[in-house]
């Protein structure tokens, strides 16, 4: 896992006023994209979803997963073994007492979660997502 305090340069950044933000989001979405809340284990319909298609984030539409990576994990969180290219930045957070990888968004900077090294392969990774930072898009039938 890479530790950059910024995403790859490919994805141009957008940037909103904090009451911008707020016009755009639910409360619940500004929580946890902009104040890197975490929703309660368990609340996310995205647990039970199955269909194929990719995971947006939800404050800026950036395409995040692919739906083929996503998996269950027992942690009541979508869960993912890999994300797309260039989708994702990464920090250390320390809000726990110890060092964890937080991940966001390249374009918004919006908090999505943590990943873990206890995911399955071919990554070895978990990325432990909030579900109310995500739009699911499913794929279109042919």
């Amino acid at each position: 896992m890479e530790n950059d305090a910024k995403a790859d340069t490919k994805i141009t950044p957008i940037t909103k006023t904090d009451a911008e933000w707020r016009k755009l989001l639910s409360t619940e979405q500004y929580y946890v994209l902009r104040k890197e809340g975490t929703e309660r284990p368990g609340s996310s319909p995205f647990n039970n979803e199955k269909r194929d298609g990719t995971y947006h984030c939800a404050g800026c539409a950036l395409p995040l997963f692919d739906a083929k990576t996503k998996f269950e994990s027992g942690t009541g969180w979508p869960s993912f073994y890999d994300h797309l290219p260039d989708a994702i930045g990464t920090k250390t957070d320390f809000w726990v007492g110890y060092p964890r990888t937080e991940y966001h968004c390249a374009r918004c900077g919006g908090h999505q979660g943590h990943v873990f090294k206890d995911g399955p392969e071919p990554t070895g990774l978990r990325y432990c997502n909030n579900g109310i930072a995500l739009k699911f898009k499913p794929a279109e039938a042919s």
